[in-house]
């Protein structure tokens, strides 16, 4: 395992990072109670330090499943958590679609606690405001509550997570350039660059580490749909991304496949190279289900690097579209 320190602080992250969003729902498969604690412990002895999850991930069940695998390990560890997502209201969430958003200094302060509580912990190494607006982000008020709950030693660091989907420029920017965060996490992928592109210049000029999830765009640079599209439960995230979006998507994945080294890189590693490329991002979260993944995903550091001539062809393909046309984007991230 390699590390990379977040700017401005005393963390040093992984840099292939465990988004434990897998493990806590059933949104990318469903992965039985053993083999959850297996692939949590396991990824420890692979190296992976950083682990990112959130209040709203099984409302609350991907807090509490550190705690239970992981919690004997916390000095090793660094753990982001999320919050702003009232997963307090007893209202039934309706699907997938966005619960109702708080970000009052009331509400910030009840949330960590209850973060706390469920962590088994008395810090969050990294506190990040989830799926954050433009308006909210606009209010000092928040700030002002992060930086006391800083003081009090209940977090050490705090960011935000853009989203859920591709896009929020807006947010980006006004993060990265009027709010003194540690870090921005983003979507970024060999298949989906922007705005994530833009949000790097940003990031390197204000000292703000990167973290980057969905790097295989969906599992279409893993190799998992080579042989044709599945058909996903109900409760699985992508069924939610319409299939002209992954059928051009593999069209753009037979562009790359240069990047594959018989016996040396796969896809899925390249990847992940392809982000960890850029020195403004910190780490890297694949979706980890399986224990023969987390053994690829991680060993993905020891491949080769993403060359410079690599990179060049990878920038003209898409600055081209891969030549292919390209359906807007369907499929929310969280």
């Amino acid at each position: 395992m390699k590390f990379r320190k977040l700017p401005r602080t005393d963390l040093v992250l992984s840099e292939v990072g465990f988004g434990v969003w897998t493990v806590a729902t059933n949104w990318w498969g469903k992965i039985e109670d053993a083999d959850k604690a297996a692939l949590l412990e396991n990824a420890v002895e692979e190296g992976i330090n950083f682990f990112d999850t959130a209040d709203t991930y099984g409302d609350g069940f991907g807090e509490e499943i550190l705690a239970t695998v992981l919690g004997h390990k916390r000095n090793d560890i660094v753990i982001a958590t999320k919050f702003g997502y009232d997963i307090y209201d007893p209202t039934p969430r309706d699907g997938h679609k966005e619960r109702a958003q708080k970000f009052d200094k009331e509400f910030v302060k009840y949330a960590c606690e209850q973060s706390l509580r469920r962590l088994g912990t008395d810090y969050i190494d990294l506190y990040q405001a989830h799926n954050i607006k433009l308006a909210d982000l606009e209010h000092d008020e928040l700030f002002e509550t992060l930086e006391q709950l800083q003081f009090e030693g209940k977090i050490r660091h705090y960011g935000v997570a853009l989203g859920p989907d591709i896009g929020w420029v807006e947010e980006g920017e006004y993060t990265l350039t009027q709010r003194q965060v540690a870090s921005a996490q983003v979507i970024y992928s060999i298949m989906e660059q922007d705005p994530a592109k833009h949000f790097m210049t940003l990031a390197e000029e204000n000292e703000v580490g990167l973290l980057s999830r969905v790097p295989h765009a969906s599992n279409t640079l893993t190799g998992e749909f080579d042989d044709g599209l599945p058909t996903f439960d109900a409760d699985d995230h992508r069924a939610h991304r319409k299939n002209e979006w992954l059928e051009e998507a593999m069209k753009k994945v037979a562009r790359v496949r240069f990047l594959v080294q018989e016996d040396t890189r796969t896809m899925a590693q390249s990847a992940i190279q392809f982000v960890l490329k850029q020195p403004s991002i910190i780490s890297v979260l694949p979706n980890f289900t399986n224990l023969s993944e987390l053994k690829e995903y991680t060993s993905a550091l020891e491949t080769p690097e993403i060359s410079d001539e690599e990179q060049a062809k990878l920038d003209e393909l898409w600055e081209h579209g891969f030549d292919v046309s390209e359906p807007e984007p369907q499929f929310r991230e969280i």
